[in-house]
């Protein structure tokens, strides 16, 4: 194998995200040289997303890192990079496993009523229990159901029969409503952690693929963008391309370059301004939302369709925000979410909601954003789905005024009015099309390990690893997490690295510039 194809190979990486730098981290410090990032937009981070909200910092994209512990490659670099507070790098704090899922805490109903923990507690467990449940049939061969959410509702169904005979759950026509109105709110929950419309269009028998690790989810006290602009000063100046959306990658072929007309190369991306650009390798990190809208032209030769298949098969949705700041609290100083329940819905019946009048009711409710001497008085809505797409679609003014009538009646207060509003509108960025990846109805890890599978797919005769696929929804158990964005970069980079390594003459050159 010539040196060129070594330590000398042209690497291409298609995106500036979380997987995108971390591949070329990854590969700069075990000696490669030749490495290009090419990015859309005008900016490094991807789905991390930091900005300003009057006088605070507030997450656009990733919120948390999620299991911040020490098999968390995101908690461990943000802890050498020195960007989290005390308290989040605790053995306290990693020690604690809440299961990747967020607390229940102070609820409000839609008669303008906080609902008690007595009414509130067992409901919660009942459904944490279910869910639980939900996880366990990735163990199995056997799905009962097709979806999570049709497993959740037939259960919920049993319990609601069983009300009637339970001691316990002895209560009138009133209080059964409310604890049926809960487990709906639960549900929509469940859509913003998955990142879907609905948990009918998640499979049951996947789901529990998904791993968590211990740790209290935290923040970046100075905001996530902070952990990109460290791993960035760590890549050679100039490695990024920005404001440069690629239009294709050819692969498969025998393409020159302009700066080496007597070599050639077996890929060739093409950007929209007319630039190309020949590469040994190319490692595509594009989201999973891009990849759906765009796998036909993206690449050609054409995907194979064991690939397409698996990337129709699997789910992407939207999971919004809205922040909204307010003069002065109306929630208790300890008080961490705020869930709203609207009295008239129940999981039990299949009712297509009215997505254009009744947007709002999706949101199950909001974070308060803590500490308050760092956010002032500020709450984050969350809201998923179909409704979470149309609210993109509303202006500013309509968002708010909409906010401030649930607000208001959710508390009982008609005086209670936001000062501003943010919000978040994944599903219109032309270069994500929504948030993150889940485990749709019909879909299996297989469908990722798909994905995964360099091009070409046989090696016989052609030169191997020509197109790389890295990104979150690449990652099996990691999957809609950045920590799983990271792993898959470095885990495609290693492919490359073992690649090389594999052949003595290129191992014994990596290894005297290491």
């Amino acid at each position: 194998m010539d040196k060129l194809q070594g330590i000398d190979s042209h690497i291409v990486i298609i995106g500036c995200g979380m997987s995108g730098i971390g591949a070329a981290q990854k590969l700069t410090k075990e000696g490669f040289k030749n490495i290009k990032i090419i990015e859309a937009t005008g900016r490094s981070g991807g789905r991390i997303k930091t900005t300003t909200f009057g006088n605070v910092i507030v997450e656009i994209g990733a919120n948390w890192i999620h299991g911040p512990s020490k098999a968390n490659p995101v908690f461990q670099l943000a802890c050498e990079h020195g960007l989290l507070d005390a308290q989040a790098m605790s053995e306290e704090n990693q020690a604690l496993d809440v299961g990747g899922h967020p607390s229940f805490q102070s609820f409000y109903s839609s008669s303008g009523n906080k609902l008690t923990p007595e009414l509130t507690e067992s409901v919660s467990q009942l459904f944490l229990t279910l869910l639980g449940k939900s996880k366990e049939f990735i163990l199995t061969e056997k799905e009962p159901y097709p979806s999570v959410g049709e497993f959740l509702k037939k259960e919920i169904a049993k319990h609601v029969v069983e009300w009637k005979d339970d001691v316990e759950w002895k209560d009138d026509a009133e209080t059964k409503k409310l604890k049926l109105a809960l487990l709906t709110m639960m549900l929509k929950l469940e859509c913003c952690v998955s990142g879907t419309h609905s948990m009918d269009l998640v499979g049951l028998g996947a789901f529990g693929g998904y791993k968590t690790l211990p740790g209290l989810d935290c923040t970046f006290p100075e905001g996530y963008e902070g952990l990109i602009d460290a791993m960035m000063k760590g890549l050679p100046e100039g490695i990024v391309s920005y404001n440069n959306p690629v239009k294709c990658v050819h692969w498969n072929g025998s393409f020159r370059g302009a700066n080496s007309p007597e070599q050639t190369f077996p890929v060739m991306v093409e950007c929209e301004n007319g630039e190309t650009v020949p590469a040994n390798h190319v490692i595509v990190t594009v989201p999973l939302g891009y990849l759906k809208e765009h796998y036909e032209t993206l690449i050609n030769p054409p995907l194979p369709l064991s690939k397409v298949h698996s990337i129709q098969r699997m789910g992407f949705g939207t999971n919004n925000k809205i922040f909204l700041e307010f003069e002065e609290p109306f929630w208790e100083p300890d008080c961490e979410v705020i869930n709203l329940i609207w009295e008239d819905e129940t999981p039990l019946a299949d009712v297509k909601p009215d997505v254009n009048q009744f947007w709002m009711k999706k949101i199950f409710g909001f974070t308060v954003l803590q500490p308050p001497e760092r956010y002032g008085h500020v709450l984050c809505g969350w809201i998923a789905g179909h409704e979470s797409e149309y609210m993109e679609t509303l202006s500013d003014t309509e968002v708010k005024n909409s906010m401030t009538e649930v607000i208001r009646k959710f508390t009982g207060n008609p005086s209670i009015t936001p000062k501003r509003i943010l919000r978040s509108k994944w599903h219109s960025d032309p270069y994500t099309k929504g948030c993150y990846s889940y485990v749709a109805v019909g879909c299996s890890g297989s469908d990722i390990e798909n994905i995964v599978q360099p091009l070409p797919l046989q090696e016989a005769d052609t030169k191997p690893l020509q197109v790389l696929f890295a990104g979150e929804a690449t990652h099996q158990s990691f999957y809609s997490t950045t920590h799983g964005a990271l792993l898959s970069g470095w885990r495609e980079a290693d492919r490359l690295i073992t690649h090389y390594t594999q052949c003595p003459l290129i191992s014994q050159n990596l290894s005297s510039k290491l």
